[in-house]
């Protein structure tokens, strides 16, 4: 069987280390009742070995490579319509799953942060993420507030899923290797399904807050609520940075009741 060539403009990676990679498939919890798993990007299927091995869930597998497809059928031929081609930021959700399900991959990291949007976007659905990142951005996720990389995305994941940073990669175990390290974190969806504030509002809010991280609350949000409707609550002294979810959702209920 031929090797399948990783292709810069993907962002193809290849993760080689078979200890990694069974790390990274049992570190799903399955905490919430879901019985499909969707792998992005499997490439030659170094997770997907071990993703089939599992009787708890389906394997569907998702590439937009054409090589890498061909390569995944002939590998995997029981799969059949379980393999997709297609792009995964294009994927109607519910057209393949009907209910919950969990993600999974060795993520492309030019396309990170659409790949986290995407999730958010359908987080009534999607459960439980494992994921492989650049270190950055998987820092990025799991960040608390007053840390210096703490900013939207953050915030947003943490409203809605546990963020935890499980384990970093060095690059020597991808092919070809990256120039930056990795990390592998897990994302489970909270039992809450909706914050307890107007959401479009919210994501107003930390939005325009860390758009001008370096503004007080007071100036960052003036353009959603002038300086004078603003009370004397000590909170729009504070940056964005500053705020806990909690703390945002007490903020956008806030401004609800003076605009």
């Amino acid at each position: 069987m031929s090797q399948v060539k990783a292709k810069k403009h993907l962002g193809q990676h290849f993760l080689t280390d078979k200890n990694i990679a069974e790390k990274i498939v049992n570190s799903l919890l399955q905490l919430h009742l879901y019985d499909k798993v969707l792998e992005v990007g499997p490439g030659m299927g170094v997770l997907s070995d071990f993703l089939l091995q599992k009787t708890a869930y389906e394997t569907y597998l998702i590439d937009i490579d054409a090589e890498s497809i061909v390569f995944l059928k002939d590998k995997y031929p029981a799969l059949q319509d379980k393999l997709l081609h297609a792009d995964f930021l294009h994927l109607d959700f519910k057209s393949v799953f009907p209910s919950q399900f969990a993600i999974i991959g060795n993520f492309p990291y030019n396309i990170s942060s659409q790949i986290l949007f995407k999730l958010l976007d359908n987080r009534n659905q999607v459960s439980e993420v494992v994921g492989m990142f650049q270190k950055e951005v998987a820092e990025r996720c799991t960040a608390k507030p007053g840390n210096k990389v703490y900013g939207i995305l953050s915030v947003f994941l943490q409203a809605y899923y546990r963020c935890e940073y499980l384990f970093t990669v060095k690059p020597g175990v991808f092919n070809p290797p990256p120039k930056v390290l990795s990390a592998v974190i897990r994302l489970t969806r909270n039992e809450v399904e909706n914050l307890n504030c107007n959401e479009k509002l919210f994501w107003q809010v930390v939005k325009a807050g860390f758009n001008q991280r370096r503004k007080t609350l007071s100036n960052a949000l003036s353009g959603i609520i002038p300086k004078e409707k603003q009370d004397e609550n000590e909170v729009w002294a504070l940056r964005a940075e500053r705020l806990t979810v909690k703390d945002f959702v007490e903020l956008t209920n806030l401004i609800s009741l003076s605009i």
